[in-house]
């Protein structure tokens, strides 16, 4: 893994959004960011960017309800790109939900690592990063 780990925020909600790139920012295993507010703008670039794996992130923080594409519509489209991409991406979904049936879901989905329920917290962040780079 690069010494910088690379992440995707996919969700809807702008203020989630603020809050979550000003938390990854503060920390310093982070590089780059990436931010879209639904699936689809996500599956549009890493479609675009399959071939060049220093282009695509290395964790992809996913919400379930977004306009356009959800992420469960993004889970699928995802699996079809898969095979295409240059680095394994790992996923995590960030929601708000606290339905069972959304976290048992999330958790039966085998490219999905863990469900965060929102909000989620720089110490949490780094629990993310820190399994990354135990799988790397």
């Amino acid at each position: 893994m690069l010494n910088k780990v690379q992440i995707a925020v996919v969700d809807d909600d702008k203020i989630f959004q603020l809050i979550t790139n000003k938390t990854l920012h503060t920390i310093e295993q982070v590089g780059t960011v990436w931010q879209f507010y639904n699936g689809e703008e996500a599956l549009i670039y890493l479609q675009e960017h399959a071939g060049e794996p220093d282009q695509l992130p290395d964790i992809l923080l996913l919400d379930i309800n977004m306009p356009v594409v959800d992420g469960w519509t993004f889970l699928k489209d995802y699996l079809g790109l898969h095979d295409q991409l240059q680095k394994d991406i790992s996923i995590h979904m960030v929601s708000s939900s606290i339905d069972p049936k959304d976290i048992e879901r999330a958790r039966s989905t085998p490219m999905v690592q863990e469900y965060i329920i929102k909000p989620i917290t720089k110490d949490k962040i780094l629990d993310v990063i820190r399994q990354k780079a135990e799988k790397a």
